[in-house]
């Protein structure tokens, strides 16, 4: 037991660096991916993570494969597509997210288009899925940057978010805390878009978000209790799908992704808070 779960990480410093980079990952990912489930924002979520593809590709054009263009690059892109999107959608008749469909498209296409002009599948590759085995010190530093500003900021802003979970329409007309909360949330989501871009790539980012803080609603009703929940289905799965990575010779990003999803069936199928098998037991008659 020990060669299979342990071994790995004593022996190998790049697994220790990717399971460190995953957890910190997950530990500004997952509570801005509870907030976007309970917002119903998971779609526009997975459109923001391909918005930031043209400013990273157009970073990496510049710059190759720099840490600190690409991070640049992607929350400079983000932000903006992310803008324009919400001005189209408050200037005409079109609702946010269809907007925000309308771009994300054409912004993935632009990327992928803007990185073939370097001619290499293992840069789009590398882009597109990541590589969270290749983690090195600068990176690690980068990734838990942002976590900790999104822990701060997310501490600052939990109470109006909390609200707006409930009952948005209170939350803006007692003052400007809707608005800050609602363009502080975004800016969170980019960020954090941007650390799983550099550890999973732009098509797995937004698993990292989603997935855990999905799996944590059948077995939580409290915020509390989902955000824990939450972060350890995220934390088990990273490190399931590392050790899958390792012995099976597999991709890292999808692996650990993947781990996710199949916590998340399995709480889909017998969550304690109405899961599939919750709702087909039979209820107990009460009897007076």
């Amino acid at each position: 037991m020990f060669e299979l779960l342990i071994e790995p990480f004593v022996d190998y410093l790049f697994m220790r660096r990717a399971l460190v980079g995953s957890l910190v990952v997950s530990l500004g990912a997952v509570p801005v991916g509870v907030f976007m489930t309970l917002r119903r924002m998971s779609l526009t979520g997975d459109a923001m993570a391909h918005a930031i593809l043209p400013g990273a590709a157009i970073a990496y054009l510049i710059s190759g494969l720099s840490l600190l263009g690409l991070t640049i690059g992607g929350v400079s892109a983000g932000l903006i597509v992310a803008s324009i999107a919400g001005l189209v959608a408050r200037s005409s008749h079109l609702n946010e997210d269809t907007s925000l469909a309308a771009f994300y498209l054409l912004s993935l296409a632009l990327g992928v288009l803007i990185i073939s002009l370097k001619q290499s599948n293992i840069d789009l590759f590398h882009l597109l899925f990541g590589n969270i085995l290749a983690l090195d010190k600068a990176a690690l530093l980068l990734l838990a940057s942002i976590s900790s500003l999104t822990v701060i900021i997310m501490a600052g802003i939990y109470r109006p978010l909390v609200i707006e979970c409930a009952d948005p329409t209170f939350l803006r007309r007692v003052g400007s805390a809707s608005a800050i909360a609602h363009y502080g949330f975004l800016f969170l989501m980019v960020i954090n878009l941007v650390a799983g871009f550099h550890a999973l790539g732009t098509l797995m980012a937004i698993g990292i978000m989603v997935l855990p803080a999905t799996a944590a609603r059948f077995w939580a009703v409290s915020m509390d209790g989902l955000l824990i929940s939450a972060l350890l289905i995220a934390g088990a799965g990273c490190y399931v799908g590392l050790l899958l990575s390792f012995h099976f010779d597999l991709p890292s990003g999808p692996s650990i992704i993947i781990s996710v999803g199949i916590f998340c069936i399995w709480s889909i199928l017998f969550g304690s808070n109405g899961s599939l098998l919750k709702k087909r037991a039979p209820s107990r008659h009460l009897v007076g």
